[in-house]
């Protein structure tokens, strides 16, 4: 085993933190094209209930970041990271035996609850990196981690075309058990001894209480839950978008890719932006073009005049606007947190990404072969999120300064 100087090494360390934050990306994306198969192969006949096999992963997921983001912030980075690899691997080879189809959601979940990579990457990129360096190794590595939704679905579609969709989980397992040896090899522990802290149930219950009782940590959380939820919904409820409404199933992966540019694109962008209009002017603009956009899709779904080249489009500038928010309602849903910032985030991720999950579930259930349910959903979550924003901001919007304990800080 020979670890390295992470620092030095720049170039891989990147790599390797991008390659960890796409195994999540990949477990969700490149399953899309598999669902209609899978639900032939297991006998489902409701197609809507496919859609759990997308939510009980990201349900595991959002409970396994609380866990796995505590734990390693008391045992380590390295060790936490190559047990939660371990876990993936072996739950991704249970799925792909699975017998039927209640086996193959429980695997699902166990799956996502063993996806320590995600939150566990970004406090290595915190342990390493600090101020503009830790900003630009975070956005170097998110450029990967988007590209992985462009490309997993045709990823998941060149499988099936030479296996069954049982090769799909064990790909995630060979994929799994390769960075696993990487960091094995090559990563060392990057948490500083005097770091740890010892977990009890009290500190974490204080946690807790502090992110549901502090007015902008909790109102953001939710906003991101209800924006995370609606980005869900249409991922769940795509394949069957493609195959009931437009009878074109085969575009589905180009067109997944098309849409996931535009969020790329439009995250990218915030990275650069935010400096000089803030946070909140950016969040709060692209939220309220988020309504009009879902109002106008609403419209055109109703009277029946949805086209596959415009439902792409409408929903290529959801995708974007939904980019410029999330990151900026995480940031400012921690502004308050920065003493317990470990333990903050992990309640904040859990929140956010089981409620979202939740809320994605409840409006691909409606599905309908059409795309207004969804077009609907979406409005909801947009709306939601706006009664969370003003009551972060306590009603009032495009505020350029912010007060808070410590003082005014401009955003």
């Amino acid at each position: 085993m020979h670890t390295v100087d992470m620092k030095s090494h720049r170039r891989e360390f990147l790599a390797l933190i991008a390659a960890l934050m796409s195994c999540q990306a990949l477990a969700v994306d490149a399953m899309l094209p598999a669902l209609p198969t899978i639900a032939a192969a297991l006998g489902v006949a409701a197609a809507n209930q496919m859609q759990w096999v997308v939510t009980v992963y990201i349900a595991g997921l959002g409970l396994g970041q609380f866990f796995w983001g505590m734990v390693s912030d008391r045992y380590g980075r390295r060790p936490v990271l190559l047990c939660g690899l371990a876990a993936y691997v072996v739950a991704a080879a249970f799925a792909a035996f699975a017998g039927d189809f209640p086996a193959l959601l429980a695997w699902r979940f166990v799956h996502g609850l063993a996806a320590a990579s995600l939150v566990v990457s970004r406090s290595i990129v915190r342990d390493l990196f600090e101020g503009r360096q830790m900003a630009r190794v975070m956005s170097l590595t998110f450029i990967v981690f988007l590209l992985v939704p462009i490309i997993a679905p045709s990823f998941g579609q060149l499988v099936l075309l030479f296996a069954s969709w049982r090769a799909l989980f064990v790909a995630f397992s060979l994929f799994g058990t390769l960075i696993g040896v990487w960091v094995l090899l090559r990563l060392p522990e990057t948490l500083h001894p005097e770091y740890r802290y010892t977990l009890t149930p009290a500190h974490v219950a204080a946690a807790a209480w502090r992110v549901l009782s502090e007015r902008l940590s909790l109102w953001y959380t939710l906003a991101q839950a209800v924006t995370f939820g609606s980005v869900l919904a249409y991922i769940g409820t795509v394949q069957q978008v493609f195959q009931s409404v437009f009878a074109r199933p085969g575009l589905m992966p180009a067109m997944f890719a098309v849409c996931a540019v535009t969020m790329a694109i439009a995250s990218y962008s915030n990275a650069r932006l935010v400096l000089r209009f803030g946070m909140r002017r950016l969040s709060q603009l692209s939220l309220l073009a988020l309504i009009v956009v879902s109002v106008l899709h609403i419209a055109i779904a109703a009277q029946g005049h949805e086209t596959l080249a415009g439902f792409v489009v409408l929903q290529s500038l959801k995708l974007a606007c939904v980019g410029f928010m999330g990151a900026n309602f995480g940031a400012m849903g921690m502004e308050r947190m920065g003493e317990i910032a470990g333990l903050a985030a992990a309640v904040q991720g859990a929140l956010s990404t089981v409620g979202g999950a939740l809320v994605g579930s409840l409006i691909g259930r409606y599905f309908d072969a059409s795309t207004l349910p969804l077009a609907i959903g979406v409005l909801g979550c947009a709306l939601a999120a706006l009664l969370c924003v003003l009551g972060a901001e306590r009603g009032r919007l495009f505020q350029t300064q912010h007060a808070t304990a410590a003082g005014t800080t401009a955003h």
